[in-house]
């Protein structure tokens, strides 16, 4: 029997990152290092190697997906919404962008010593009333306590299963050359909102999460008939991030334009403020969509019927030109390159 020879040397260069960086989770380049030079190679299961929010994988001629994702977000409540239901809605998300109805959820818990037995039971009953919404139950989990000061109050993982009932490939390898790309609405209000607590800043509006369950909206997407080629919900590394992943995995260009990207102003004003480029901040409750031109209409009318979608819009096109790269027409006419931020802008928002 030939034996598997260990390759001792990190992928990583260790003269650059001696140590994991915040960054490196942070949707970023750091963390594309990480997951491509260091996970992939060695964790070859998915021998498509298409970067996607889940899995598909074949079962007795059965299509389904698979994804997990942990929580750690800072604060565990923030304005429209909270850890327990960021947690459902998450994962909800990422089964859902692959075309795929969500089944079944497992829910892992951290929780650190001293946590108030107040405050875990309205993470629970957030997690139970967001995954009711999101017609997913949670059938296993697992509960581990650490030392107090070694956990940060919880942090939860969870892992969900959906099946694929459609014959459409929605993943970066299906993205073709003329696609148009959609949105369903604005963007920037997670990060700022969780921000704003954890810095103690006020504004005079309410900025409040858009965390939300997308399966729903995707599914009437999918039942009308929409020929979708590829989603990608707006997490860490926001659109700047998602869009760069597509246009590296699909190897086209993509264009896009400023002034179609909705930015609210109360968002706008913070994020000048603070120093933040909307494009690179989360969102957990919004996602693009590549689609051929003659479906943008029907799609467009799906999508902001839904009143939490109403300002769902068209942000720019596929093209052969300047294949893996972003390039953005800005708001004075100048076109310029968007990339992924090598470093953090807001750690610990999901």
């Amino acid at each position: 029997m030939k034996t598997k020879e260990f390759n001792l040397t990190c992928p990583i260069p260790i003269s650059q990152y001696p140590n994991v960086l915040l960054a490196h989770g942070g949707g970023g380049t750091l963390m594309h290092n990480l997951i491509e030079k260091m996970f992939m190679p060695e964790f070859n299961a998915n021998e498509q190697k298409i970067m996607h929010d889940s899995a598909e994988l074949l079962l007795d001629n059965k299509r389904l997906a698979f994804t997990t994702d942990s929580y750690v977000v800072n604060p565990l409540f923030f304005p429209g919404g909270d850890i327990g239901s960021l947690s459902i809605h998450g994962t909800v998300n990422d089964l859902s962008m692959s075309g795929a109805k969500p089944l079944y959820l497992s829910a892992g818990f951290i929780i650190e010593e001293g946590l108030q037995m107040e405050t875990l039971w309205k993470i629970v009953q957030s997690m139970k009333m967001a995954a009711e919404i999101s017609g997913i139950k949670i059938v296993t989990g697992d509960t581990k306590v650490v030392d107090k000061g070694k956990g940060d109050g919880i942090f939860i993982n969870t892992a969900g299963i959906g099946v694929i009932e459609h014959n459409l490939n929605i993943n970066p390898a299906s993205v073709k050359l003329g696609d148009t790309i959609i949105i369903n609405g604005d963007i920037g209000r997670h990060g700022i909102a969780i921000m704003a607590v954890r810095e103690g800043l006020e504004f005079e509006t309410s900025i409040e999460s858009d965390s939300a369950p997308l399966n729903d909206i995707v599914m009437k997407l999918i039942n009308a008939g929409i020929k979708i080629h590829c989603m990608r919900d707006l997490t860490r590394g926001g659109l700047s991030s998602a869009l760069v992943e597509i246009a590296q995995s699909a190897k086209v260009g993509i264009n896009i334009v400023e002034k179609d990207i909705l930015v609210r102003e109360d968002v706008k004003g913070a994020c000048e403020i603070l120093g933040f480029d909307p494009l690179y901040i989360a969102n957990e409750g919004r996602f693009v969509t590549f689609l051929p031109e003659q479906e943008v209409k029907k799609a467009l009318d799906i999508i902001s019927s839904d009143k939490n979608f109403s300002e769902a819009c068209i942000i720019g096109k596929v093209t052969e030109k300047n294949p893996g790269l972003v390039t953005m027409k800005s708001a004075i006419g100048a076109t310029r390159i968007v990339d992924m931020l090598s470093g953090e802008q807001l750690p610990r928002i999901c």
